[in-house]
């Protein structure tokens, strides 16, 4: 990708460019569940899955290769070309009618996380889909330039402001984000209608509502009496079954929507101080673990609502969603577009995680070029129900002679789009059969987690350690989720290569032997009364044993376990030696932010930010391997024990209802 930018008088082009110009109005605690500060402050406050390239009627689709396109900036002639690599372009499309927008772009948590945090393969093209592009350019452009002086970061080389409206441009960007408009709530056109007696015309204006992993109630498509509420810091009786007006400040969001839920409201509409932007309501520390099932949202002043109240007009409210253009597309290393997922806040994180990703997706596709016997098992088929995806291959002749096994796995959805990608995340596992009457068949060889409504995944899993597995020339494999999930397009393939030696004098060891231990259960109170211990034998010519385990845990009990709880397995060997694998992300609120760059796909649908018990949505499970050798006696005539169990918070589980569960695949692996 080769990416231009020539130099020219912005200013005398600028004056030929025919648009209405305004200037916005938003001037430009730590919350416990997403733990990014509050988003939207006042600054006072402070396998292939490549499609193919031939377009559809409509317009490009995800996949297809990006066109070359020149857009005016303010500092000259931003020009795109294809062919070079020389990292992703974002292109983000702004518009002054989106509360969303509004607070991503007055929020300075959101600016500084742009400003330190774009990966540096990145650039970014700002556009403006409003008549006012001109001011919108600038002011985008000013509120960027102030933090990265303030931060001391060269950053603005790589971000480029055009002044002329999307609708204006020429090229094909306008058709992709038009056709690729979403109804997520990152690029929608949220909206609160007022109407009363003796309007001629109803009033409609921009709303952001409150982050919905706080407040996941949504204002219904009904008509509300508006009733004044003050700044509600305090429960207001009157306004019982009617929609609450109250004013920013004075106390925390969560007291607001808290004393309007006392008060029996039937939703909540925080309005800001003139001269204030639409922040990103959100609760702080231990006010989110109070549950509160009331929809709230933020909007600006409106005089003429506040007139008609002071005057005791009656006024009616209700919610409604307009489309809008996507705000937001990609073009990553290869060319292709892509979408950018879902934003669940106003952050320009978001942008940074794609970015990461677009940088761990080329990175991936050179590791793939690397030299390996591949042997295809799945190519882009369809899983779902019991059965699963089920395929018997020939392995190589020579296998001895390969000591590395990866998994090169993806998972993409039914149609082009995530839209038409699966809700929800869910488990899926690769069994292979080599020998139907062995000790081996249907035994787990890989373990993924599918991504909530996106279809971009694709990772590498070294499972090297279980070569042994493969004790045929021929192996059935079968990859499925559970029954009742939507479906998949898996496309899998075994690679069989030779491992980097970098000491000569280090003897080379093979895999020859597995032996299974334990697997999970239901994390309960009887968990640890399932597991004896195992009696081990050290098989003869053995020169390393290696602890190799995969375990996740699920669910959601009283304590958040196991998906949101800190876990510990312990693997304790001869009474002595205590092997230990705590999930200690789980429940921190980026955690899962933090494996991007690893692969785990951005930007999902649902709360795919909190770190979890063993993984992450959109993530391959990474086996957890350990060197045990010496913790064991490896003469053949003495055995040895091993056994395993599993805590929360140092103790047995014992939750009080609605038990999560574990589950595990575990060996010793013996190499010789």
């Amino acid at each position: 990708m080769l990416l231009l930018l020539c130099s020219k008088p912005s200013m005398l082009w600028l004056l030929s460019v025919v648009v209405t110009a305004r200037v916005s109005n938003a001037a430009a605690g730590k919350p416990k569940l997403i733990d990014y500060g509050s988003a939207c402050e006042s600054r006072d406050n402070a396998v292939s899955l490549r499609s193919s390239t031939a377009a559809t009627p409509d317009g490009p689709e995800p996949g297809d290769l990006a066109a070359a396109f020149s857009v005016p900036t303010l500092d000259g002639v931003f020009s795109y070309q294809p062919g070079a690599l020389q990292g992703p372009l974002v292109v983000h499309a702004f518009s002054n009618k989106s509360g969303f927008l509004e607070c991503m772009w007055s929020s300075e948590s959101s600016l500084i996380s742009l400003v330190e945090e774009l990966p540096n393969s990145t650039q970014v093209l700002f556009l403006s889909l409003d008549d006012s592009a001109v001011s919108d350019a600038l002011w985008m452009r000013e509120q960027l330039q102030r933090v990265a002086m303030h931060r001391n970061k060269e950053v603005l080389s790589r971000l480029h402001f055009s002044p002329v409206p999307v609708f204006a441009l020429g090229n094909w960007i306008p058709n992709v984000l038009y056709y690729w408009r979403c109804t997520g709530r990152g690029c929608v056109f949220s909206q609160v209608v007022f109407k009363s007696e003796g309007w001629k015309m109803p009033i409609i204006i921009k709303r952001l509502d409150a982050r919905y992993d706080w407040l996941s109630p949504r204002g219904e498509p009904r008509s509300y009496q508006l009733l004044d509420a003050g700044d509600g810091c305090e429960p207001s009786p009157s306004v019982a079954g009617a929609l609450a007006w109250v004013s920013e400040g004075n106390c925390s969001f969560f007291t607001k929507v808290q004393n309007m839920a006392k008060s029996n409201a039937s939703a909540v509409l925080v309005y800001a101080l003139p001269g204030n932007p639409i922040q990103d309501m959100n609760c702080v520390e231990d006010e989110c673990d109070t549950t509160l099932a009331i929809p709230a949202a933020m909007v600006h002043l409106e005089v003429s609502v506040a007139q008609a109240l002071e005057f005791g007009q009656p006024v009616y409210v209700s919610f409604q969603n307009t489309p809008s253009p996507n705000f937001f597309m990609g073009i990553d290393h290869q060319g292709a577009l892509a979408e950018m997922g879902w934003f669940i806040y106003p952050s320009f994180s978001f942008i940074n995680w794609q970015a990461q990703w677009f940088d761990f997706y080329a990175a991936l596709q050179t590791k793939l070029q690397s030299p390996a016997k591949v042997v295809s098992v799945f190519d882009k088929v369809q899983m779902q129900g019991a059965k699963g995806a089920v395929a018997t291959v020939a392995l190589p002749i020579a296998l001895s002679d390969f000591d590395v096994l990866e998994l090169d796995a993806s998972l993409s959805c039914p149609g082009r789009r995530d839209s038409s990608c699966a809700h929800w995340d869910h488990t899926v596992q690769l069994f292979v059969c080599c020998d139907p009457l062995g000790p081996y068949c249907n035994t787990e060889l890989g373990r993924w987690i599918t991504a909530f409504r996106r279809g971009i995944g694709r990772w590498l899993t070294d499972v090297s350690a279980l070569i042994p597995l493969l004790d045929s020339n021929k192996c059935s494999l079968t990859m499925k989720t559970v029954p009742w999930a939507m479906p998949w397009v898996v496309s899998l393939n075994l690679r069989f290569s030779v491992g980097n030696r970098t000491d000569d004098k280090v003897e080379k060891l093979r895999p020859f032997r597995v032996m299974p231990l334990y697997s999970g259960g239901t994390f309960d109170k009887n968990y640890n009364k399932r597991f004896r211990p195992t009696k081990v034998s050290v098989p003869a010519s053995t020169k390393k044993v290696e602890l190799y385990a995969v375990i996740t845990a699920h669910g959601y009990d009283d304590n958040r376990c196991g998906e949101f709880c800190v876990t510990s397995h312990y693997f304790l060997i001869n009474d002595a030696f205590n092997n230990t694998l705590t999930f200690d992300s789980a429940g921190t609120p980026l955690g899962c932010t933090l494996r991007v760059k690893e692969g785990a796909v951005p930007n999902e649908h649902g709360t795919w930010l909190y770190g979890r018990g063993g993984w992450c949505d959109g993530l391959q499970v990474d086996p957890w391997r350990t060197d045990v050798t010496k913790q064991l006696n490896t003469s053949e005539l003495e055995s040895n024990t091993v056994v395993y169990f599993g805590l929360f918070q140092g103790k047995d589980p014992n939750p009080s209802k609605d038990p999560g569960y574990i589950i595990m695949s575990s060996f010793l692996v013996f190499y010789k």
